[in-house]
């Protein structure tokens, strides 16, 4: 090869011993091209200095090589805009877009406004992923329109029969298990739910169901005066734990939806001079960083960030490519620390 010839792909497979096709796939970071080959293939590439021309590829593809990240934007009374714990997905959803050889492009869902022509409808992005959604029931519409235009999307929630398109989520039923079990050991039994737990709102239905079930399981009531509705903000924890506390109900422990409600619910339980854990253990959802930093370090149930990035891109490059998918549930994980 004379030192002025451009580098190309044909080169590449000739000196890795595959064929060209399998080069692109290996530079792309296709699942169905082995390690060792894949390595092989890029140290070659390396070697001789070869990029991909992204432009080409697309055009070749019929294809933008671009993902849409789109978080939703939840106007809540707190001006709280995006949950952390979807921030925390950022990293690691940028991470595999990088190996998988595509770009990322991220802003807010409005339901007000058409964010789907946006982006694939307008090969902005070969697809989308949704993060975040209020009001399933409001929300419900919009992923029904998505589906019947056949927008290719993933998103995270709670995974059922009834879920619309190709979900990943937390196993939020065996959460709220986890949660609910762990205080029943440490011989709680008046346990309270704070959050939605409506089909408003299906993933604190599911983690409520889960503690449910070992509360009858131990024998003990389910007392609907026990739970008290919020959403994922302090500030609604709050308000929450002093509607609670103002029934004159007699309780040992609260499971909240989420650390932003059981970080709210902490504050009022210590204007009311109620001590966590001592009168009152506390266990949160997310494993948000807060979490480890309040006053007492929150015990919660921690979902997999760093996994859910991964299998949400990757489930929405299958669709992409036309390959079998399927909704993902992921499992928790019991973190203890102070409060419980």
């Amino acid at each position: 090869m004379a030192a002025n010839d451009k580098v190309t792909s044909f080169d590449i497979a000739t000196l890795a011993g595959v064929s060209q096709p399998t080069v692109s796939r290996a530079l792309r970071g296709d699942k169905t091209v082995s390690e060792a080959t894949r390595l092989r293939v890029e140290a070659i590439a390396r070697q001789l200095n070869y990029t991909v021309d992204k432009n080409a590829s697309s055009l070749r593809r019929g294809k933008s090589n671009t993902l849409a990240l789109l978080f939703f934007e939840d106007l809540l009374p707190d001006e709280s805009w995006i949950n952390p714990f979807f921030l925390s997905m950022l990293g690691p959803i940028l991470q595999t877009c990088a190996k998988r050889g595509y770009d990322l492009l991220t802003s807010f869902q409005q339901l007000s406004t058409d964010w789907h022509v946006d982006y694939e409808d307008s090969r902005k992005a070969d697809g989308i992923i949704l993060l975040g959604y209020g009001d399933y029931e409001i929300y419900r519409t919009r992923l029904e329109q998505l589906v019947a235009q056949g927008t290719h999307f993933v998103r995270w929630g709670s995974v059922d029969q009834h879920a619309l398109g190709m979900t990943i989520g937390c196993d939020n039923r065996r959460g709220g298990r986890d949660a609910g079990a762990h205080l029943i050991a440490r011989g709680c039994s008046r346990i309270a739910f704070l959050g939605d737990a409506s089909s408003h709102y299906p993933e604190f239905r599911d983690r409520y169901a889960g503690l449910s079930d070992v509360l009858r399981e131990a024998g003990h009531a389910v007392d609907p005066g026990l739970h008290v509705d919020a959403l994922s903000t302090e500030q609604s924890g709050y308000e929450a734990a002093s509607r609670l506390i103002a029934r004159g109900v007699t309780f040992d422990a609260i499971f909240a939806g989420s650390d932003l409600i059981a970080i709210g619910a902490m504050r009022a339980l210590d204007e009311h001079g109620l001590s966590v854990p001592g009168d009152v253990a506390l266990i949160g959802f997310d494993d948000i960083p807060a979490a480890s930093l309040t006053r007492q370090p929150l015990t919660t149930v921690a979902q997999d960030y760093l996994h859910a990035g991964e299998v949400l891109v990757d489930a929405l490059i299958g669709q992409i490519d036309r390959k079998p998918v399927t909704p993902t549930l992921l499992a928790p994980r019991l973190v203890t620390r102070m409060t419980a």
